[in-house]
């Protein structure tokens, strides 16, 4: 069940087999938590980190006249609030975009693995660093790209992000988020998100049906959506 955590940092971390047998044998609570209910909320003071081990989840921060704005997307084998090993309060949500399996990891579990293993705390501290990178990258995304340019470059981000845990291929993947979730993370109305799903279907470059992203033309996409992949920091020496 921790089989994508350990990927990915494999992907972008150096870890020795006794650094993986450590991050296997710790204590992780499994719980079953339905689509669109929170994990943690702004306010919280968490003692524990949340694992993703199937599903998929968001951070978000909402107005208050009820306006939600996605910061980020979760998927199996990230660590959503690490931050709040030290950053005590949650200073947003991080809810289920759908029905997720999460692994509950302790602070002091944590804390006590990054001291034994020098490399585990390298790559904890990498993971919040890509973080930051892929932040970054949203920003621009939300603020400086046309609507369809965003819808580009949040599916190559995911497919790129999912394939590294096995859960995508180069022409297809699941995205269990519904049209107004996908607003929300685009900075766009769903009315609005539909325009743009027609309009890329109508030029075979993407179909979105069921909860399932087809794409029929990527290189289009990538080139669209003014993606590269170096923010994502995939490699060890990135």
């Amino acid at each position: 069940m921790k089989t994508a955590f350990i990927r990915k940092l494999r992907t972008h971390a150096r870890l020795d087999d006794d650094d993986v047998s450590a991050l296997e044998h710790m204590p992780v609570t499994v719980k079953e938590i339905g689509h669109h209910e929170a994990i943690v909320r702004e306010g919280d003071r968490p003692t524990q980190c949340c694992l993703i081990m199937e599903g998929f989840a968001c951070r978000s921060k909402t107005t208050e006249n009820g306006q939600r704005q996605i910061l980020s997307i979760h998927i199996s084998g990230d660590i959503p609030d690490l931050q709040s090993l030290h950053l005590k309060t949650m200073d947003h949500d991080l809810t289920t975009l759908s029905n997720c399996r999460a692994g509950f990891i302790s602070h002091e579990t944590i804390r006590s693995l990054t001291r034994q293993r020098p490399n585990i705390a390298d790559a904890l501290w990498r993971e919040t660093l890509v973080d930051a990178a892929v932040f970054r990258e949203w920003i621009v995304n939300v603020g400086r790209r046309s609507a369809s340019q965003r819808m580009a470059h949040l599916v190559m981000e995911l497919r790129e992000r999912l394939k590294v845990v096995g859960l995508s291929t180069d022409a297809r993947f699941e995205l269990p988020m519904s049209q107004h979730d996908i607003a929300d993370a685009l900075g766009l109305t769903p009315v609005h998100v539909n325009r743009v799903i027609m309009a890329l279907r109508r030029d075979g470059v993407l179909e979105f049906r069921r909860h399932v992203v087809a794409l029929g033309d990527a290189e289009r996409l990538i080139e669209l959506g003014e993606f590269d992949d170096l923010y994502l920091h995939q490699d060890p020496v990135s």
